[in-house]
């Protein structure tokens, strides 16, 4: 495999993030009260986070790179998404942010299901277990800070 081609997957990926980024700015700009921008704003770090992990990825040797088992609660699989807007509630940005998540991960893994070159394969996991790190971060906070409540 070229390393031409692997790096347009991590730019591919790159984008992706490039654009959650920007989800999250708009959504900064919607919403009413600090402490909903105050956690738009620390999902938008947390996806340059993303694009600062893409990156070592791209300088890693793609035999070792590792592909972590990430646990999986599930809660987005029962939930539906929201349509972003100014009175949205604490819960509502934490179903969106999953779901985002969640459509990450599936693209990824389906991209790895297709793929035939085992570096390729191994990348995309890579990506995919990545997006679910995030979707578990979400799914933890809405467990702890929505469910519990009921």
């Amino acid at each position: 495999m070229e390393k031409e081609s692997l790096d347009e997957i991590i730019d591919f990926a790159i984008e992706r993030e490039k654009e959650a980024v920007l989800f999250y700015q708009n959504l900064q700009k919607m919403v009413n009260f600090s402490e909903k921008k105050q956690l738009l704003q620390k999902f938008e770090a947390m996806e340059r986070g993303h694009i600062i992990i893409l990156e070592q990825i791209r300088k890693q040797d793609i035999k070792k790179i590792e592909v972590p088992e990430v646990q999986n609660l599930h809660i987005s699989d029962y939930l539906v998404s929201t349509s972003p807007s100014e009175d949205m509630s604490y819960q509502d940005i934490l179903i969106l942010a999953m779901k985002k998540e969640e459509a990450a991960y599936k693209l990824y893994t389906d991209l790895s299901e297709k793929s035939r070159l085992a570096k390729v394969k191994k990348l995309f996991q890579r990506l995919a277990s990545e997006e679910a790190k995030h979707k578990l971060a979400f799914e933890e906070m809405y467990d702890e800070e929505v469910l519990d409540q009921y």
